[in-house]
């Protein structure tokens, strides 16, 4: 892996969609027809968001309190489970089958659970355009309340993919902020940073600004757009919503390049399919005068290793 002869150019599409929420066989629909739209329009790899199945449950608690929970959030919380997916499996099949009719690198959030227990995790699933399923790469730290619904992943799935593009890699919204995982992807020789996030806020363009440069690098952040009224309402926890906005996730994806300059500004308050051409040359010659693994890195003095 690291820097190689690669192809100079990749046209990547980047999903800002919203899933069928709560229902995985409409959302993998959705994602073989976005795949194929994007496909036609000559993508070579495309982004979905994070958890992209069965959803980001934003808004909801599950009923889980300090001390106590209720039968109705444990409900819930096993409907969202009955439609998240293993990985791989049958469900991971039909996106396999996507990639290779469409002769694409598919990339995709999903909410996983355990082939053998019933945990779940945020995971990042990469298949190749020959159908290939490629790896994972599960979160090692769910943020706050994300910490009732998913388990920690571990270093054995910090995946990174040998492409014709040049290494791809993700890691997942605020993982982000974790900079010895940053340097876990660095060390890979990452050139494609792929960022699903579910974080909205005008600040996290400075996470993304400032990961191009650290990592000299394309970071692609790929979020969902949804309105409150795409949620199913016979939840048992739908009342929680009530003084959610309208607009519950604005969207924001974007694509920066190793200069730390955008290549396609923020869309949001909308879907939209983004498509993009990125110049894979600007990754060597961002490197000149930074390269946070090679020349501008002090292994005599700083020890890092991946466990």
């Amino acid at each position: 892996m690291g820097i190689k002869p690669f192809k100079e150019n990749l046209r990547i599409a980047v999903a800002q969609a919203a899933p069928v929420i709560m229902d995985k066989e409409k959302t993998i629909d959705k994602i073989i027809s976005l795949t194929e739209e994007a496909a036609s329009k000559g993508a070579e790899m495309i982004i979905f968001p994070e958890t992209f199945i069965p959803a980001y449950p934003r808004g909801f608690s599950y009923g889980f309190i300090v001390g106590s929970r209720t039968m109705e959030g444990r409900e819930d919380w096993k409907r969202y489970y009955d439609n998240s997916i293993i990985v791989p499996g049958e469900d991971t099949k039909r996106l396999s089958k996507a990639a290779k009719d469409n002769h694409i690198y598919l990339t995709l959030g999903v909410t996983e659970k355990d082939e053998i227990d019933a945990t779940l995790y945020c995971t990042f699933v990469f298949f190749g355009p020959d159908g290939e399923y490629l790896g994972k790469h599960r979160k090692l730290k769910p943020t706050g309340s994300e910490r009732l619904i998913w388990g920690e992943g571990d270093g054995s799935t910090l995946t990174a993919i040998d492409t014709p593009y040049g290494v791809v890699g993700s890691l997942i919204c605020w993982e982000n902020y974790m900079p010895l995982a940053r340097m876990a992807m660095y060390s890979k020789g990452v050139s494609i940073y792929l960022a699903p996030t579910a974080d909205a806020r005008p600040v996290w363009q400075s996470t993304i600004k400032h990961i191009a440069l650290e990592g000299r690098c394309f970071v692609i952040s790929c979020n969902q757009y949804v309105e409150k009224s795409m949620y199913p309402t016979d939840l048992n926890y739908y009342k929680e919503l009530e003084n959610q906005p309208e607009i519950m996730c604005r969207g924001g994806s974007a694509i920066v390049n190793p200069f730390g300059e955008y290549v396609t500004e923020p869309v949001w308050d909308k879907e939209e399919l983004i498509i993009a051409d990125l110049d894979l040359n600007q990754v060597v010659l961002s490197r000149l005068d930074f390269d946070p693994c090679g020349h501008y890195n002090r292994p005599d003095v700083f020890e890092f290793k991946i466990k």
